[in-house]
């Protein structure tokens, strides 16, 4: 029989193992609104554009986030950097940077891809919806009858051909979401705090990089291919890939009212609103008071949820004086100076644009005309026109084109000193995208696509 010093001694045991065993499953990361890390230190203005204030490396457990996808991914460590940047006015502000290391990495490789998470909602960046356990899941244009992102399939292919990856918060740790300066100036300076700071855990010293994002990811990738030449004139990108492209939000809020992105109008406005104090106050003063719940429960909501909740809505009839209030001064004003595309500059890196003619989102005419004015002041532009399908097709079937670009870019392949406009019909994948994305994701997004359209 046992003795109770000798039972003690077991159960002790036995107790050790089962809480060493639960320290060893790691609790799942603490939203950002939540997170004591994202906090912007009170000397910020002390930081130079792109200085780093702090890291992290978080879980490398990225399974969950692909494990929709038909392919296996294996990620050899993820860093997080808090860095320096400047918002809409002028002033110094943090945001944040994810560099996810692939498994026998090319140091030489670099990718840039900014997600088109498109909330107002600073729980909704990419720096947590990325992590492992999460409690929303990956944010984006969801694939038809999948719970992933458009994006994923395209990040697993850059991971596969064992390039660095890095997605930035561009939005800014307020979720400035749509203005264009805070999205610019974020997105060029992610990528000098990892070029900085990634050969500290692996990356080159001088690699090739190049920036790629489709919709609200192209609006912070266009933003900054404007903004690079006075911004950050020491970066030399080896190309950009713009797809989706919304070159004015004026026109884009009016397409997609009373449609299934309306929602994305709520969130565009708040968004506004954080940036700019005066159009916070034209917000306050014009939205409806018997709206204003509905409103505020779209516009806090991540992509997905303000689709859901702001779809199908006439958003004229949540501001006092409908249509005419968006015709006043200060709307106007900001979605010029912080919404309209070619007022900054002409991009010096080569541009590959990819648009659907039928795109629902933004007109196609305001991309052509975007382009047109580009190339009249010397930019190097190749312009896909794809006449089938619309702004979620558009994302499968112009990213493998844009992908199979990118990797010329990549490896030195020099691109052509003059524009090029292209017509396309993209009912199918570029076989040429086989070898790029490999069969398993090539068959899995040919299937996806034939869905679609």
């Amino acid at each position: 029989m046992w003795s109770i010093t000798r039972f003690t001694v077991v159960a002790s045991f036995l107790l050790s193992a089962v809480v060493a065993d639960s320290a060893a499953v790691e609790d799942p990361p603490l939203l950002p609104s939540q997170d004591p890390w994202y906090d912007q230190p009170e000397n910020i203005a002390s930081f130079s554009p792109g200085q780093l204030i702090r890291t992290r490396q978080v879980s490398s457990k990225l399974q969950p986030f692909f494990s929709s996808l038909p392919a296996d991914i294996s990620v050899e460590s993820v860093h997080q950097y808090l860095f320096r940047t400047t918002d809409s006015i002028g002033d110094p502000v943090a945001s944040v940077v994810t560099l996810i290391e692939p498994s026998n990495a090319d140091p030489n490789k670099l990718l840039a891809y900014q997600a088109p998470y498109d909330s107002a909602s600073p729980d909704c960046s990419p720096s947590y919806t990325i992590q492992d356990r999460n409690t929303l899941g990956f944010e984006g244009f969801k694939l038809p009858g999948t719970n992933i992102s458009t994006d994923i399939p395209f990040v697993a292919a850059a991971l596969n051909k064992r390039w660095w990856v890095l997605t930035t918060d561009y939005e800014g740790l307020d979720a400035q979401f749509t203005a264009g300066l805070q999205s610019g100036h974020a997105t060029l300076d992610s990528i000098r705090v990892v070029l900085k700071e990634g050969p500290k855990v692996g990356l080159g010293v001088n690699p090739n990089y190049a920036l790629w994002g489709y919709s609200g990811g192209a609006l912070a990738s266009g933003w900054a291919v404007e903004l690079q030449p006075t911004y950050a004139p020491e970066l030399t990108f080896a190309g950009a890939a713009l797809g989706g492209l919304t070159p004015n939000i004026s026109s884009v809020l009016e397409t997609i009212n009373n449609s299934s992105f309306t929602g994305l109008a709520f969130s565009g406005m708040y968004g506004q609103a954080k940036a700019y104090s005066n159009f916070s106050n034209w917000l306050e003063t014009n939205l409806m008071p018997e709206k204003a719940n509905k409103f505020w429960d779209a516009a806090n909501s991540c992509l997905a949820g303000a689709r859901d909740k702001g779809g199908g809505e006439d958003m004229y009839k949540y501001i006092r004086n409908g249509k005419a209030s968006f015709l006043e001064p200060v709307p106007q004003s900001i979605f010029k100076y912080s919404g309209q595309m070619g007022i900054r500059g002409t991009p010096t890196v080569p541009l590959f644009v990819y648009k659907a003619v039928g795109d629902e989102v933004s007109p196609i005419e305001d991309t052509d005309a975007l382009v047109e004015q580009y190339c009249a002041k010397g930019a190097r532009v190749e312009y896909h026109r794809d006449w089938v399908g619309k702004h979620m097709s558009e994302a499968i079937a112009g990213s493998a084109s844009a992908l199979n670009w990118l990797s010329e870019r990549m490896n030195g392949e020099e691109v052509d000193d003059k524009c090029s406009t292209k017509q396309v019909v993209l009912s199918e994948l570029d076989p040429a995208t086989l070898v790029t994305l490999g069969e398993e994701l090539f068959a899995f997004l040919q299937s996806i696509l034939g869905a679609i359209l």
